[in-house]
């Protein structure tokens, strides 16, 4: 195993333990706050209504601080190249998409929280991370500006689902169909 500049030990080829909790934890999170969005949206008015809205609020800033996490990591820890023998089979507009979807996926990152934050912001309703922490109003207040955000949250989370579920299918096709070990190098254990 090849040590890195924080200790922490990777395979060649493959990603830090870092990297791969990073990767699966934030995996998990979308997961979990898009099935919790669109389970709290039907829901009547009530309660436990306003208490999935808090932990989908938690959830949403618990997920950007992780994205910055994730983003500074990458920054300070390159990934691993592919290996010759998937970047020679792989044609070029996969090699075009791969990166488009990942520079997506980062954007997205940040957008669906901060939307979201901004949305809650404007509509008046504060953010106490954790019922503990109350963190500053990115907007003042504003029921028409709030009802323009709201749309775009959606619509950015929808866009953030998409592209892990393309994320997800293409690595499934890299593992089963050309059998290349791209999935291996962010799985736990497989070194």
């Amino acid at each position: 195993m090849t040590p890195n500049r924080s200790g922490l030990n990777a395979a060649p080829g493959h990603y830090t333990t870092v990297a791969i909790a990073l990767h699966w934890l934030l995996a998990l999170v979308i997961v979990s706050m898009f099935v919790l969005g669109v389970y709290m949206t039907d829901l009547p008015f009530s309660p436990t209504r306003l208490k999935l809205y808090n932990w989908h609020k938690w959830a949403g800033i618990s997920f950007l601080l992780l994205s910055v996490l994730r983003l500074v990591w990458r920054a300070t820890h390159r990934p691993p190249a592919l290996s010759a023998s998937i970047s020679n089979a792989m044609p070029a507009w996969q090699n075009r998409a791969y990166h488009a979807t990942h520079h997506l996926l980062y954007a997205l990152f940040f957008a669906v929280p901060l939307l979201g934050w901004a949305y809650s912001s404007a509509a008046g309703f504060p953010i106490v991370w954790f019922g503990q922490i109350a963190l500053p109003d990115l907007l003042p207040a504003d029921k028409a500006l709030a009802e323009l955000i709201k749309p775009l949250h959606k619509l950015s989370a929808l866009a953030l689902m998409g592209l892990a579920a393309l994320h997800v299918a293409a690595a499934l096709k890299h593992q089963w169909l050309d059998r290349d070990g791209l999935l291996l190098r962010m799985l736990p254990g497989r070194r």
